[in-house]
């Protein structure tokens, strides 16, 4: 996973509350396990006009002008400003893998589902939650300002508008240990991975016909 320090960044307005996963990322998405190439299909049923299935040639489809990911002034977002409960529905990891192939790295809403939330920083992506009034706030901002973008600096837990204003948020102190350093509950484990062979070893010789194809030191 790939290190989280600073984003500065366009931001794109999806101004609909409780957007859940199966519109983040449909169903028929869900075949594959890998954690690329589901950036194409993100918000698929607003993104296009016809019916998304796996394996289409997503460049020929015909996109849905009136979505704020395709019109011109919000292309190369990586910052998605969105309304309240995102990411409600179904726990489904496809849509934190979706919203990072897209480009996405940082989402801020008034409040997320807890299980999307925590899959966000399980992939790379930070979630921000701010009140309404600053939520409402940006939103005006970014529609009344082409190309309007915001820095956000983790390390500081800061968020700086283009006039300077700057806007504090929280996040646990494990969740940004592990976007600092890159690293996912695979990466996270790796860390110990000194004492998980000796701890192999021992289990080995106390009993060995667990570990039939372990060699015991």
């Amino acid at each position: 996973m790939e290190k989280f320090t600073m984003v500065e960044a366009i931001v794109a307005p999806l101004d609909r509350p409780n957007v859940d996963t199966d519109a983040i990322i449909p169903k028929q998405f869900l075949k594959s396990i890998k954690r690329s190439g589901f950036g194409p299909n993100l918000f698929d049923e607003w993104r296009y006009l016809d019916v998304g299935e796996p394996g289409q040639d997503n460049s020929k489809r015909p996109l849905n002008e009136d979505f704020v990911l395709n019109q011109p002034r919000y292309q190369g977002a990586r910052i998605l400003l969105a309304r309240e409960n995102f990411g409600c529905g179904s726990s489904r990891e496809h849509a934190p893998w979706a919203l990072e192939d897209f480009g996405i790295k940082v989402i801020i809403a008034p409040s997320f589902a807890d299980i999307f939330y925590n899959n966000c920083f399980k992939n790379g992506i930070l979630p921000i939650v701010l009140n309404e009034k600053t939520v409402d706030d940006l939103f005006t901002a970014v529609e009344q300002n082409p190309g309007y973008k915001l820095i956000v600096n983790l390390p500081d837990q800061v968020i700086t508008t283009p006039d300077a204003t700057t806007i504090n948020f929280d996040v646990d102190s494990f969740r940004k240990h592990s976007l600092l350093q890159g690293l996912d509950d695979i990466g996270l484990t790796l860390q110990h991975v000194n004492d998980i062979r000796a701890y192999e070893q021992r289990s080995c010789k106390l009993t060995p016909w667990l570990f039939k194809d372990m060699q015991c030191k």
